[in-house]
């Protein structure tokens, strides 16, 4: 029985899910507070090839598809560290880490380091037939 509850889930598995675009819900504050976020002019957009590194933009949606830019982007690297996901970023300013706690198909979950836990839906584009 001992081993049924020891055994966690491999996190490997999680990674699929990260790629995408991804909408803020929630923030829960270290203390216990709560901030929804009912519309967002944002999206944050992440990208990951093969060895674990990308990036994470912001994007203002369009519709039909179509998002706009500055261009920026931070850079980041996944790694597996103490059975967990940490998303580490790199700008020219700074550099910071993220824990997923969550990532499924249409949720993400991530604790920082000032422990803010962000809840994080799958964007789904506005379609419009324009015809």
């Amino acid at each position: 029985m001992l081993s049924i509850f020891s055994c966690s889930k491999n996190p490997e598995n999680d990674i699929q899910y990260i790629e995408g675009y991804w909408e803020i819900k929630e923030v829960t504050m270290s203390d216990g507070s709560k901030k929804a976020y009912k519309f967002n002019e944002t999206v944050d957009y992440i990208n990951i090839n093969d060895d674990l590194k990308g990036f994470r933009k912001k994007l203002k949606p369009g519709i039909n598809n179509t998002y706009f830019t500055s261009g920026d982007a931070e850079a980041i690297q996944l790694k597996i560290e103490n059975n967990k996901i940490n998303i580490y970023y790199s700008t020219p300013y700074a550099n910071w880490k993220e824990t997923v706690l969550e990532a499924t198909e249409n949720q993400l979950r991530i604790i920082n380091d000032s422990e803010n836990i962000y809840l994080y839906e799958r964007y789904s584009s506005i379609e419009l037939d324009l015809e």
